[in-house]
């Protein structure tokens, strides 16, 4: 039963960590496409979204590393969801005219992740507890 936690667990920091850098990626052409190609509202959109990805992008790579907990992992989840939602929903208006009602979800689930990490970060660890 422990191998196969361990073998998700690699699986999961794998795939985290590798959408993470995609998002990076994605942030950095988002962000010259915002400067470049659109002005006004679509470009503030644009900068909002690449700005959110590439610091989301980040922790991704970085904190399934890190944390490797059930309530880390939960944290991580949300924060690729709220990736998704947010920044899915501002591209999606700057560029096929979708609405940004999922704006808002997204920013939530990302604060909530923040705030699950928060308290997996403050937890005394497996051993002392």
């Amino acid at each position: 039963m422990a191998i196969r936690w361990a073998i998700k667990g690699a699986l999961a920091t794998r795939m985290l960590g590798g959408i993470g850098g995609l998002a990076c990626a994605a942030a950095v052409a988002l962000g010259a496409y915002a400067s470049h190609a659109a002005d006004g509202r679509t470009q503030g959109w644009l900068q909002t979204a690449s700005l959110y990805l590439l610091l989301h992008g980040l922790a991704l790579l970085i904190l399934p590393v890190l944390r490797t907990s059930r309530l880390a992992r939960a944290g991580q989840g949300l924060i690729l969801a709220g990736m998704l939602l947010f920044c899915g929903s501002l591209i999606g208006a700057a560029i096929f005219g979708w609405s940004t009602r999922l704006a808002p979800f997204g920013g939530m689930g990302l604060i909530l992740a923040w705030l699950l990490l928060a308290v997996d970060a403050l937890r005394a660890p497996s051993s002392q507890r």
